[in-house]
């Protein structure tokens, strides 16, 4: 039985998105999510092992993005049956000027327009924010998270590396 989450960060019609906790649940979640074989060849192995791993990389990713600048990945939810099924929110990264829209979802959730669907919301709630643009990373061979910046409104904007020796990425931008 999933646990049961704070009041969400946003809803939409099918979803629920909540700050990430260091919860058991929070944390096997993203073990899960950052295993899976699409998580890694699109966004990279995070080496998340163990629980504590997991925490680890919620403490220094979503946690610490949320305290210091008021947003970060969020964990979506079903609202149907309180399934956690991906993550989606607004990432500061090193080596890009601004923030990011960033997602991931599970297996059985993609191909049910959850990402647009929690992606799209991210919109109206950066504005709420004050931000005036955003800006995407997808890797290369990505074609299903290049028509879903695309759907939004996202343009190309060339390639980036993150850093030095990582792989070149797709560079989108949005403004809002």
């Amino acid at each position: 039985m999933p646990h049961e989450p704070a009041a969400p960060v946003l809803e939409t019609a099918r979803l629920s998105l909540h700050r990430f906790t260091l919860s058991d649940a929070d944390a096997a979640f993203m073990q899960r999510l950052m295993n899976d074989a699409d998580f890694i060849r699109h966004i990279g192995d995070r080496n998340i092992r163990s629980l504590e791993d997991a925490r680890q990389s919620l403490r220094a990713g979503p946690m610490a993005c949320q305290q210091a600048h008021g947003h970060s990945l969020y964990r979506v939810r079903l609202k149907a049956d309180g399934l956690d099924i991906g993550t989606c929110g607004l990432v500061r990264r090193p080596g890009l000027p601004g923030p990011d829209l960033g997602y991931a979802f599970l297996p059985q959730a993609r191909g049910h327009g959850y990402a647009r669907e929690a992606a799209a919301a991210m919109l109206p709630h950066a504005r709420e924010l004050g931000l005036s643009e955003l800006l995407a990373i997808v890797s290369t061979g990505n074609a299903a998270s290049v028509r879903l910046l695309a759907g939004l409104g996202f343009q190309a904007r060339g390639t980036v590396r993150l850093l030095p020796d990582a792989p070149e990425l797709n560079l989108f931008h949005r403004s809002l």
